[in-house]
């Protein structure tokens, strides 16, 4: 063996490090935060437990030795790494704000896109070179600790134009199928390989009880058990094809008051105001199923619980969250979250937001102040190197558990597909647009089409790739078809019906001036795509402000026709239909479908049946709305079939 080499300055290091091995950071008391201006824990200085630089030669490089146990490697590295690369890694970017030479410099643990934001021309080889690129700059680090993509994959690789697009999670409610939805987490995952994109933000596993809220679309149902059902079953078909999943908004997201959002004072990350009893049962059951089925991250919400934003919930984060239900992974913030908590400056608020149990932050654009106010709150003892050390070991371990230390360019990866949108996965994406519709009513026996006739299609969601999707697409809103380029490749609702014309002797026509030699009506009519709080409203109904402008002109001239009508209801929602739907023969709710309109034809002719069933109640107006007193027009679970 050759001698070992250690120079007198990292000789009294270990000296120094070995003295203070024995001192128990328990002695340092944690204090409840009283009040929103107050830091919420007291913690020893970081010299006492944070490693100087050693030269790179010298680095115990035993955390790469894959036969030790994720824990023992994590530890091995950890117990190596400065404050400041400790607190690199506790930050998330965004893509189009940070440089390579920050990646670098301030070891940063991981980089996201935000909705809406791509690289170059957003091709599989533009992706493929900048995430090749920041990984190269962290792989320059002295410990060279890859980087860890964020993206939100929310209905498929919905951020690039020519991935399969799913129904949005409400669709999927409808359909209630666990084992096509492992199947989607796995194609999913397999699209998402192909960008090098290994993080997905998803599942949303919020339990939507007001559809005024605008993520009601993001919502699975307003039943917990169908919640954690489907996205443990999704969440098992992405990790286990190599992806990260999360679960998110943790909690009660979808509970919140009306009146008490934040933004524009509807229901967006406002306030939920009920007892720890019913938060347990309806909003946090779902992410019990999950850390059981092995999720690895959690993302905080913006909303509140009694008054107390999540982010700094000590109680729900690391008490319920870590201590109570065993999650193992690591907590991230929502966007920019940590600038709306109660401190009286960013840096207290960061402090409320570690302390509380959030892991890593997301900080799209104030990242190096985050990196510097996490190392200053240590130094003043704000925040215990106990806190810190936690949040990084948890994240290097997931890290590790994904292979990325191995393999941090992703070149040794399992690839079912070698392009996006292959006949595979669009067949299932079909599949589960059959199962997501719903008939409400079916007068007359108007449905399936009958062969031989001539069908009218008319409506503004008819024809509107955009439309079918909703938002989280190439732009974090989405937008319609109408607004000049088409949202995504993919078979509109009329080109699905157009498909299937010859099969069942259909004649589609769409000239209204034809319209008396029509033998029945199809009807489409929707609400334009939206996001997150721009999606709430006060005014639920389809010809409201956030049904498509052309919905009113529309139904009234269907109505004009009297013929059979078959209304399609193309909405991230169960929007108010009481004041239209007794011209109409046969109500069919598609939520949003996605790219995959051909599967709607499938069930409209008859070649599939209708099974799907709300996963919703349907309200006849917003009258006692998440109160015993709401006026119902369809309950929980109704679905007719032929």
């Amino acid at each position: 063996m050759g001698k070992i080499k250690i120079s007198l300055a990292a000789f009294l290091c270990l000296v120094f490090i070995c003295l203070l091995a024995g001192c128990d950071s328990g002695q340092y008391k944690e204090t409840k935060k009283p009040e929103a201006n107050s830091i919420t824990e007291i913690g020893p200085p970081a010299t006492s437990s944070t490693a100087e630089p050693t030269a790179v030669n010298s680095i115990d490089k035993g955390y790469l030795d894959t036969a030790k146990s994720v824990e023992e490697r994590a530890e091995i590295l950890l117990n190596q790494m400065t404050l400041e690369e400790k607190a690199g890694q506790m930050l998330q970017a965004e893509r189009n704000t940070v440089k390579e030479s920050e990646v670098t410099r301030l070891a940063l643990g991981s980089v996201l896109s935000g909705g809406g934001s791509y690289p170059g021309k957003n091709t599989l080889s533009d992706w493929n070179s900048m995430i090749h690129n920041l990984q190269e700059a962290a792989m320059k680090t002295r410990l060279e600790i890859p980087l860890l993509y964020g993206i939100d994959a929310v209905h498929g690789q919905n951020l690039l134009k020519g991935a399969v697009v799913y129904p949005h999670n409400i669709g999927l409610g409808a359909a209630n199928d666990k084992e096509l939805m492992y199947k989607m987490g796995a194609a999913v995952a397999e699209e998402m390989k192909l960008t090098g994109t290994l993080w997905n933000f998803a599942p949303c596993v919020a339990v939507s009880q007001d559809p005024r809220w605008g993520r009601t679309y993001e919502s699975f149902s307003s039943d917990p058990k169908l919640v954690s059902t489907l996205s443990s079953a999704y969440l098992r078909g992405l990790q286990e094809h190599g992806v990260v999943g999360t679960a998110k908004h943790y909690v009660a997201d979808g509970g919140t008051a009306y009146g008490s959002g934040i933004i524009g004072g509807i229901l967006d990350r406002g306030d939920t105001d009920i007892s720890e009893k019913a938060l347990r049962k309806t909003h946090l059951a779902p992410y019990k199923e999950l850390v059981k089925s092995g999720v690895k991250v959690v993302m905080a919400s913006f909303s509140s619980y009694k008054g107390t934003r999540m982010h700094e919930n000590k109680y729900l984060l690391t008490d319920v969250l870590k201590g109570e239900l065993g999650f193992k992974g690591f907590v991230v913030s929502d966007w920019e979250a940590v600038k709306d908590l109660e401190g009286d400056s960013f840096e207290a608020n960061v402090a409320f937001a570690i302390n509380a149990g959030v892991d890593m932050l997301m900080e799209p654009f104030n990242y190096e102040k985050a990196v510097d106010d996490i190392i200053a709150n240590v130094n003043k003892g704000t925040i215990s190197i106990a806190r810190i050390d936690d949040a990084v070991k948890r994240i290097l371990e997931v890290k590790m558990e994904m292979g990325l230390f191995e393999d941090p360019y992703m070149e040794k990866l399992n690839h079912e597909v070698t392009d996006l949108g292959s006949d595979e996965y669009r067949g299932l994406a079909k599949q589960l647009v059959e199962k997501s519709l719903v008939l409400l009513k079916n007068d007359n026996n108007t449905l399936p089409l009958k062969k031989g006739s001539t069908i009218l299609v008319t409506g503004p969601a008819a024809d509107d790739m955009g439309v079918q999707c909703g938002g989280w697409m190439t732009t974090w809103q989405g937008f319609s078809d109408k607004d000049g380029k088409r949202a995504a490749e993919g078979t509109t609702i009329l080109e699905g019906l157009e498909e299937y014309a010859g099969q069942y002797g259909l004649n589609i026509i769409t000239d209204k001036n034809k319209a008396s030699e029509a033998d029945a009506v199809i009807l489409a009519v929707g609400e334009m795509p939206y996001a997150e709080y721009e999606g709430d409203t006060r005014d639920l109904s389809i010809t409201g402000e956030k049904g498509l402008a052309e919905n009113k002109e529309a139904i009234e001239f269907a109505k004009s026709l009297q013929k059979p009508t078959v209304a399609l209801v193309v909405a991230g929602r169960n929007v108010l239909i009481s004041d239209y739907m007794k011209d109409w023969d046969s109500i069919v709710m598609c939520y949003l479908p996605g790219t995959e309109g051909d599967g709607i034809a499938s069930v409209l002719t008859g070649e599939t049946p209708f099974t799907g069933k709300l996963p919703m109640p349907y309200y006849k107006s917003t009258k006692g709305i998440k109160t015993k007193k709401a006026d119902y027009l369809y309950p929980l679970g109704y679905g007719l079939t032929y």
